[in-house]
């Protein structure tokens, strides 16, 4: 066997043009992040000076107010960007941006120590942001002098975004950065002021830096009753407000305030119905503002549609629907989460699934169940509003979001036999307060309709018990049960499914009388299952029936009527069941029917499982061959 040669070591060759072209066009789906990503460059500069001037304030010189400013020219289709920060040297500039994926901002990040890393505000952590300029530039220069170099002389970058660059050394009077942008032409919408104002308005609003436009002077003139109209000079409009709501102190904010900045975040014109501002400390740092609105967005139950809370890094916005911080099951929450360490894509558009995003994710979902409960508390009337809006929404928890699962079960209503009425008002809380002496289960039916559940005849004993029934009618509500089987250690039963087990609640007595009678029927049952053969699993007597003749039940491992329901509604494939077929042999129907012929008896017998299917599920496979049936047994009786 020939020795292996001597390994050799060698780095990937990078094609610089093709790099590029991928960065430029794939990491950012939306042209107008270039100004985010400019802006929150600028503005680090400017906060990197701010930390350098507190141990050597002379670094300001006589220009101490720390701005950035976007000017456009039409006429050379150019904006330009403008910061009077802490500027470049060379080799700065050969550094962070003649090298790709190279974070001044990063480096300068990493030299911080204790209580100035923890206050920093820097933002960005990549090393591409610049380079989503070339997504609207088909040129872009960049002019800058260090604020930290003694002489005047600047340095001049630029690049076509191909590969190549040129870099040359300029006089520059002023510190700081000048990023110039030759727009091609497709990207010619960034000419309106307009629309750079609403970008800066969306997605620089609360940094702490000034953000400036130029404002046009306005010559003297008369208005419409010829009174003299003053000129105004131009100036520097500061076009973002500076100020974060959610980074205040709670006790200096007023309701007022808060139901401003809610229309504003959540782009709806009435108030919220309450919301839940955090800052939380420790391993993961982060603040949420969020709020329950009064009523549901059009698109509330469409679950592929993106839902979610804004995200912010460090009072910067990053994007809309930042869905892995919020379930879906609480896709309704508005407001936003803002962090002070989340890792991002390099794009800042994916936001990714991490041990802290969970964290964050975790927190707030914890906290809008809390203000819920005490919602529910405090205000059954509000708490009623909300679940009338939400409540269906919510009943998707369950499933969804295990950990949750016994506080979210708190949240739930149901309409009950207690109350008489179609309103969704009980809780599970409010079931166990009321269970009786010996009960150890909470009993449910779900039904096509209040309707069928109130009226369906397996509540037949439960009514003579005087136990109560959650009634479920809901298309989400056999969903939401199959996941939620115990609430407090009280195990929910449906009273549709397997064997009705009462417990404490039947006496010896009666148990004694149920397998006398099933032993005096045993005969009967088998005509019964000889009747009916293969359309039902099994047939037996009833000890759910006070009233009607017969019902039909679901084996424990079968599949429910209404989950068989929902599956054909959503185009699912589903198997066929059989159901337990439940006589009483009490009824006097049924006692009529043993009088019959065979052949009479098992058109009956039919009959009266097409009745107990239709009150169970609501409609029939062949609903004509049952009326016929039925026409001609009125007619020979």
């Amino acid at each position: 066997m020939a020795e292996a040669g001597q390994m050799e070591k060698h780095g990937f060759q990078t094609e610089v043009k093709q790099l590029l072209h991928l960065m430029i066009h794939s990491l950012y789906s939306n042209k107008e992040i270039f100004l985010r990503e400019l802006v929150s460059n600028a503005s680090d500069a400017a906060d990197k000076l701010r930390f350098k001037a507190l141990s050597d304030n002379s670094l300001y010189g006589d220009d101490s107010e720390l701005f950035v400013r976007i000017s456009v020219d039409k006429d050379a289709k150019t904006i330009t960007i403008s910061d009077n920060g802490i500027g470049m040297t060379r080799d700065d500039v050969m550094n962070n941006l003649g090298t790709i994926a190279k974070s001044g901002t990063a480096e300068f990040f990493g030299q911080l120590s204790g209580d100035q890393a923890k206050d920093s505000q820097l933002i960005g952590q990549f090393g591409v942001g610049f380079y989503s300029a070339f997504i609207v530039a088909d040129e872009v220069t960049v002019r800058t002098r260090s604020a930290l170099d003694n002489n005047t002389a600047g340095v001049e970058w630029r690049s076509r975004g191909e590969g190549e660059f040129e870099i040359a050394d300029i006089e520059k009077a002023r510190r700081g950065t000048d990023i110039v942008l030759h727009l091609k032409d497709d990207a010619e919408e960034f000419l309106d002021e307009y629309r750079l104002r609403g970008i800066i308005n969306k997605y620089s609003e609360h940094l702490s830096i000034p953000v400036q436009m130029w404002k046009e002077p306005v010559p003297e003139s008369e208005d419409s009753e010829g009174n003299k109209v003053e000129a105004q000079p131009g100036e520097w409009e500061t076009v973002n407000s500076g100020k974060a709501l959610w980074t205040r102190d709670k006790s200096e904010i007023t309701d007022d305030e808060y139901k401003e900045f809610y229309k504003t975040v959540a782009h709806d014109f009435d108030e919220p119905l309450l919301w839940t501002h955090n800052k939380v400390e420790g391993t993961t740092e982060y603040t949420n503002l969020l709020y329950i609105p009064k009523r549901a967005p059009w698109d509330l139950w469409n679950r592929e549609q993106q839902h979610g809370v804004k995200l912010y890094v460090k009072r910067v916005f990053i994007m809309d629907d930042a869905e892995q911080l919020m379930p879906t099951y609480l896709r309704f929450v508005r407001g936003l989460v803002d962090s002070n360490d989340l890792p991002l894509n390099v794009s800042r558009e994916i936001l990714q699934d991490n041990k802290i995003t969970r964290s964050m994710r975790n927190g707030s979902t914890k906290k809008v169940l809390q203000i819920l409960k005490k919602l529910a508390k405090d205000n059954k009337e509000e708490y009623q509003q909300f679940w009338d809006t939400f409540g269906n929404v919510l009943k998707e928890g369950p499933a969804e979001d295990h950990s949750n699962r016994e506080r979210i079960a708190e949240l739930l209503r149901f309409a009950s036999t207690h109350n008489d009425s179609a309103v969704q008002s009980v809780s599970l809380d409010d079931y166990i307060e009321r269970m009786k002496d010996g009960q150890d289960k909470i009993f449910y039916i779900v039904a096509d309709s209040y309707e069928a559940a109130k009226n369906n005849p397996a509540l037949e004993i439960f009514r003579k018990k005087g136990i109560e029934v959650l009634l479920l009618s809901d298309r989400i509500d056999e969903w939401l049960m199959s996941h939620l089987t115990e609430f407090k250690e009280k195990q929910l039963q449906s009273v549709t499914r397997g064997d009705l087990d009462l417990g404490e609640l039947d006496d010896e007595e009666n148990k004694a009388e149920q397998e006398k009678a099933e032993e005096a029927f045993k005969e009967n049952l088998e005509r019964f299952e000889k009747a009916l053969g293969d359309k039902v699993k099994k047939v037996r007597v009833t000890h759910r029936l006070t009233d009607s003749p017969a019902c039909i039940i679901t084996d424990e491992h079968d599949m429910s009527t209404q989950m068989a329901k929902l599956m054909e509604a959503a185009g699912q494939a589903v198997p066929e069941t059989k159901y337990i077929f439940e006589v009483n042999p009490e009824h006097a129907l049924v006692q009529r029917m043993l009088e019959k012929d065979d052949d009479t008896f098992k058109e009956w017998a039919e009959v009266l499982l097409d009745q107990a299917t239709l009150a169970e599920r609501g409609n029939l496979k062949d609903p004509a061959s049952f009326v016929a049936k039925l026409n001609k047994l009125m007619l020979n009786a």
